[in-house]
């Protein structure tokens, strides 16, 4: 089986994690939920922190959510939040989506949350996660699309911003435009039966422009994808200085409003 060859474009820094550990099933995974059952049994690649892999958890109860992530460290932070939330059926595990080290036909669903934008080969992801699920069951997918994100007021340094993003990650071997492809890589991968949506994260309150506003300012300048854009020449420590001061004050104006679209596919098998 092929192995990741994309570096992970954001790190665990502390702002990436504020980011992921916001998102839950109706914030993140709506678009799955009405097919979800007791007693399934789930597999959410890619868990992260996993407080969606929690909230998968409790709609499948008694069934088992199996989470993995490529990262052992941010494993110990989705089982410590499993546990806190009093779920004793979640167990997790080292994986790579290529290469998932599960039988055939193993599960009900498989779930993959802003995964695919960010390995090698989306479509070999796609085929080893329909390996693994059973027939009938549903293999699900949503990803973002960076090159779809819009924003008022139009400051020119958010633009930067979104332009040197797309730069590193596709340097990193992803491709940050996923949420557009998602229906494509799905039919390369062999699936037929496609349920194809799109939604989005909205952020123009007081309280949520600051949240965001905050946390990519911090990520522009802090985390893995800083030190990647640096080390690869894609930008200078005194430019991203300046992108986070752009995001700081995009935050401050009474009238921001920023759009995330994603790209969403259930696959039956």
């Amino acid at each position: 089986m092929p192995k990741e060859t994309a570096v992970y474009t954001h790190g665990h820094h502390e702002s990436v994690l504020r980011s992921h550990t916001w998102r839950t099933a109706e914030n993140s995974a709506a678009y799955l939920i009405d097919a979800l059952r007791p007693g399934m049994d789930v597999l959410d690649v890619g868990c992260g922190p996993g407080t969606i892999t929690a909230d998968l958890a409790a709609l499948v109860a008694p069934g088992r959510v199996t989470a993995v992530d490529a990262e052992q460290d941010v494993l110990v932070r989705a089982r410590a939040h499993a546990e806190g939330r009093g779920l004793d059926d979640v167990r997790f595990a080292v994986a790579d989506v290529h290469d998932l080290d599960f039988p055939d036909d193993s599960f009900d669903v498989v779930h993959a949350h802003q995964v695919l934008q960010h390995v090698g080969d989306p479509v070999a992801a796609l085929r080893e996660m329909r390996r693994v699920c059973r027939p009938g069951g549903i293999v699900a997918a949503r990803d973002s699309d960076y090159g779809a994100f819009t924003w008022y007021p139009e400051l020119p340094v958010l633009s930067e911003w979104q332009e040197l993003y797309r730069r590193v990650a596709r340097a990193n071997g992803g491709e940050p435009d996923a949420g557009r492809r998602l229906v494509s890589w799905a039919r390369a991968a062999g699936f037929t039966d496609i349920t194809a949506t799109a939604a989005a994260w909205c952020f123009a309150a007081p309280e949520e422009r600051a949240w965001w506003s905050g946390l990519w300012a911090d990520r522009t300048t802090a985390s893995a994808y800083a030190r990647i854009a640096v080390d690869g020449a894609h930008a200078t420590a005194a430019q991203l200085a300046a992108i986070a001061d752009g995001w700081r004050a995009w935050g401050e104006e009474d009238d921001a409003w920023f759009m995330v679209p994603h790209g969403e596919i259930l696959c039956r098998v």
